[in-house]
């Protein structure tokens, strides 16, 4: 049986014009790649066009001939493109705090392969999940932060980044927030789960507010960080349906299952590079066949 190359995703944001598609097309055709997967939306409001396309180099082209290869494409249409290796895994860095059902979501969901993540360090504020996660391999980093010591701490959690080669922060229930230093330097790069169906109940105990307000769905959202406290783009959102009876408590057990699933859902549409950020919005693509497909089931 012949094994093909890896396959490659090709993603693109340029301002909307005619041809695009047709230049795209032509020439990962003229590359001698098949197309296994596509998806473009073209903006109205804002004039801008994303498309994400997978496909196969049959002819074992490799990564730099690929990207020499369709420069051309790039510059002609002022393209903000990249191409990404399918087999290469993310390097991740989690941060918890004390609820750690978002983390021992993610961690069971890496071990069987359900996301393809690398994950290179967990960062805590609290010593918590030392041994959950040190019993997975995983390096541990317990940074306090006070409000006397964050600059220090900030830059000690930069430092694990650096080190480890992390393309993306997950906050899985980091209760801090961070400085407007660091959501610049990675900006685009740092995913939270807010426990609440944004844009309502931000800031701090959001099911509290929702309880007062006597809502019928509560929810969770997985945005980007920015430096506006729960304001950055909204990836993946879901709900539960809730009842009159039921407590601020119940509240906060019935989101924990939303929480880890949003915040999982989210994780895998960047990692895949389904996601593109549009103004203050994202445009999010659909998975491409196969993209959930688990290496085991436990």
């Amino acid at each position: 049986m012949t094994t093909l190359p890896n396959g490659h995703v090709l993603t693109v944001t340029c301002a909307s014009k005619r041809g695009i598609v047709a230049a795209i097309s032509g020439k990962l055709a003229e590359l001698g790649c098949n197309i296994t997967d596509s998806a473009q939306y073209d903006d109205p409001a804002t004039g801008m066009f994303f498309m994400r396309v997978t496909f196969i180099p049959e002819t074992g082209a490799d990564a730099q001939v690929l990207h020499d290869g369709f420069a051309p494409v790039g510059h002609a249409f002022d393209m903000a493109w990249a191409i990404h290796d399918q087999a290469h895994k993310m390097k991740v860095v989690l941060m918890v705090s004390r609820f750690g059902h978002c983390l021992n979501d993610l961690l069971y969901r890496w071990r069987i392969g359900a996301l393809p993540i690398d994950i290179v360090a967990v960062v805590s504020n609290h010593m918590d999940y030392q041994k959950t996660v040190v019993n997975h391999d995983i390096p541990f980093h317990c940074i306090k932060v006070t409000k006397q010591n964050k600059p220090q701490a900030e830059a000690q959690i930069m430092d694990v980044v650096r080190e480890t080669g992390a393309e993306l922060i997950v906050l899985a229930r980091y209760m801090q927030i961070l400085s407007d230093e660091m959501c610049q330097n990675m900006s685009g790069r740092i995913i939270n789960i807010h426990h609440s169906f944004l844009p309502s109940f931000k800031g701090a105990n959001p099911y509290k507010q929702a309880f007062e307000r006597g809502v019928k769905l509560i929810g969770a959202t997985a945005h980007y960080v920015t430096a506006d406290l729960d304001e950055g783009p909204i990836i993946e959102q879901d709900t539960v349906r809730i009842t009159h009876a039921q407590s601020p408590e119940d509240y906060v057990s019935l989101g924990r299952d939303v929480e880890a699933a949003v915040l999982s859902r989210a994780i895998h549409a960047h990692i895949h590079h389904r996601v593109f950020i549009n103004g203050n919005k994202t445009v999010v693509f659909p998975a491409s066949p196969g993209s959930y497909a688990s290496e085991r089931m436990g």
